[in-house]
């Protein structure tokens, strides 16, 4: 795919979406960082059902540490992998408390070194909580990088390297959200929705639909 057709389907995102955010629910870094974390493998939808009972009762690192394992459980217990979602939190906020005075951190080395946070959580919270152009690449982005030709690469990381590097500067503060939401409802995995899609004219797909 050339430079001008990148320009072009970025141009299209943004005039049709000026200012894209993450759907999941959260009003602090903290906030974001907890969400994030029990998004792995479950959907925004039941990330914020549950976020929106437990925030009001706990939204800080020393009110999580307060609740404590088994009551977060609780709240959370409808989302995948509760447990071990409960347990990272937990041991995140101790960390968060211990070392950084109650608030996330703002480096990928630090985000990293805390449990249930891997490179694609750290690019959100670098993102989308501090305003770093970085990408994480979930599997709506590597399927769409790939099946639209953007940005073609057979891992996570070598997508989001291709994407720092093709995306026009200016687009890529924005592009991680332009490009789940198209991935999300439009260019789904198994029937996209090319007659719906505003970059369908640009696309290299080999097999759009009508």
């Amino acid at each position: 795919m050339n430079a001008e057709k990148r320009r072009e389907i970025f141009l299209r995102f943004k005039a049709a979406n000026p200012h894209p955010t993450t759907e999941l629910e959260y009003s602090t870094p903290f906030e974001l960082l907890v969400a994030v974390i029990l998004s792995a493998q479950a959907t925004d939808v039941s990330v914020n059902a549950a976020t929106r009972m437990l925030y009001p009762v706990a939204n800080t690192p020393e009110a999580m540490l307060d609740l404590g394992e088994e009551k977060l459980s609780r709240y959370i217990e409808r989302i995948g992998l509760y447990k071990t979602k409960a347990k990272h939190v937990i041991k995140t906020c101790r960390i968060l408390v211990e070392q950084y005075g109650g608030q996330v951190p703002n480096t990928r080395e630090a985000l990293e070194a805390l449990p249930g946070v891997g490179r694609k959580t750290a690019n959100v919270i670098l993102n989308t909580a501090f305003g770093e152009p970085t990408i994480a690449v979930d599997t709506h982005i590597f399927r769409l990088a790939n099946r639209i030709n953007l940005a073609p690469g057979k891992t996570v990381l070598e997508v989001e390297k291709k994407l720092l590097k093709v995306i026009p500067k200016e687009f890529l503060h924005d592009a991680h959200h332009w490009l789940i939401l198209h991935g999300r409802y439009v260019c789904q995995a198994r029937k996209p929705k090319c007659a719906e899609c505003l970059i369908r004219d640009l696309c290299e797909y080999k097999h759009k639909g009508g």
